[in-house]
């Protein structure tokens, strides 16, 4: 592999040779009037399905199902992603089993498996409650249960790492020291938690809160409140889906400052019509309409369900919005995801011995185009112009 361009964090023209890994790293004294730039590939730690994709899928997969996995993460490529977590949501235990099964099976078989870095459990040990329950199916919320886990990480092949949860649960607390435990990331989300219930949560090891602002309900008591007390605990990093839709600017940017941008992460929340042509959708018993302005909502009605956006747009966006330069936008989708979500090889960004992960750009009008995208040294999209 040998790749040049601007590094994001630096601003240097530099040439990245290596393998799976970075090997070297080198400036380039004369740089080209058009150069490029180059970042760390990026990391979506939520992702419920892409390009036509349902990762909730119960159905045993086929060698044709295999292959439509393997057509999705290529596409996700050409965003700059180059290590996801797949996302499980609430749904029948047998359900939630059959889908993290096939995930598994995936990531064994694909060759561009191993892009799918680890798995995520949204739910469904969330609030029961309409508003921050989201678009979760109301009849298969319940509480936390460690024996469920285990019965997730055998499906799995051992590789849930996030689990979504509400601590509003009693048994909470004692249920994230046992995941913590285990190595796994908890996150607070979906929740109508009282300050004593996060503040339980964090002591016990929650570590993020999942897209902060939503899965909440339209109407907060002025103060205490869950989102403003998950705001202010400083052990909390926080994920945030910026797609213009999701989040009023002003929100973001309040969020922003009181997280800082090393607390802060961007996450798509895609689901399947995610890169697909506007209408009716499936996403395992929920009906989901794609509208033509890109919003994923329940049939019928407005409620969002999952998001279309993607990692490219959510760094453009973010830029835009928050006024945040290059700089903080590419660490909010590298280097703290990496971090929060514990991907090893990935922490440092551009380093020699990290893995070479790599993504190459041009920005135009604020705008990220992807050029190339590199997993563990191998090109694995190339834009033709």
């Amino acid at each position: 592999m040998n790749c040049k361009g601007i590094e994001t964090s630096t601003n240097d023209f530099i040439e990245i040779q290596g393998d799976s890994v970075i090997s070297h790293i080198d400036p380039v004294l004369e740089p080209t009037d058009n150069a490029s730039w180059i970042s760390p590939g990026f990391v979506d730690l939520q992702v419920n399905g892409f390009a036509g994709v349902d990762y909730n899928s119960p159905v045993v997969l086929t060698d044709v199902a295999l292959e439509e996995i393997a057509r999705s993460i290529r596409r996700m490529f050409s965003t700059g992603v180059t290590r996801f977590f797949p996302t499980v949501i609430t749904g029948s235990p047998d359900d939630m089993l059959a889908a993290l099964r096939n995930l598994a099976r995936a990531r064994e078989k694909l060759a561009y498996g191993p892009a799918m870095e680890a798995f995520h459990v949204e739910g469904p040990h969330i609030s029961p409650e309409d508003g921050p329950r989201g678009a979760h199916p109301a009849r298969w919320v319940r509480p936390p249960d460690f024996d469920e886990f285990r019965r997730w990480q055998d499906a799995a092949q051992g590789n849930v790492r996030l689990v979504t949860l509400s601590p509003e649960w009693p048994e909470s607390a004692r249920y994230i020291e046992q995941l913590s435990r285990e190595g796994i990331v908890i996150s607070i989300g979906h929740t109508r938690a009282t300050r004593q219930q996060i503040e339980d949560a964090v002591h016990a090891g929650a570590t993020l809160s999942t897209h902060l602002g939503n899965g909440a309900d339209k109407m907060l008591p002025r103060h205490p409140n869950y989102i403003w007390e998950q705001l202010a605990e400083d052990k909390l990093a926080a994920s945030f889906i910026v797609d213009g839709l999701h989040l009023p600017d002003s929100f973001l940017r309040v969020a922003l400052r009181a997280k800082g941008i090393e607390r802060s992460v961007l996450v798509t929340d895609a689901v399947m019509p995610a890169m697909c042509a506007p209408g009716p959708y499936r996403l395992g018993e929920v009906e989901v309409e794609l509208k033509e302005d890109q919003r994923v909502v329940l049939r019928g009605g407005t409620r969002l369900a999952g998001s279309s956006l993607r990692m490219d747009a959510a760094i453009s966006n973010v830029m835009r919005v928050a006024g945040l330069s290059l700089t903080e936008a590419i660490a909010m989708a590298t280097v703290n995801p990496a971090r929060v979500g514990r991907i090893g090889g990935r922490v440092r960004g551009l380093r020699p011995g990290d893995r070479a992960d790599i993504v190459r750009f041009k920005l135009q009008n604020g705008r990220i185009h992807v050029l190339e995208t590199y997993l563990s040294g191998e090109r694995v999209f190339l834009h033709s112009s």
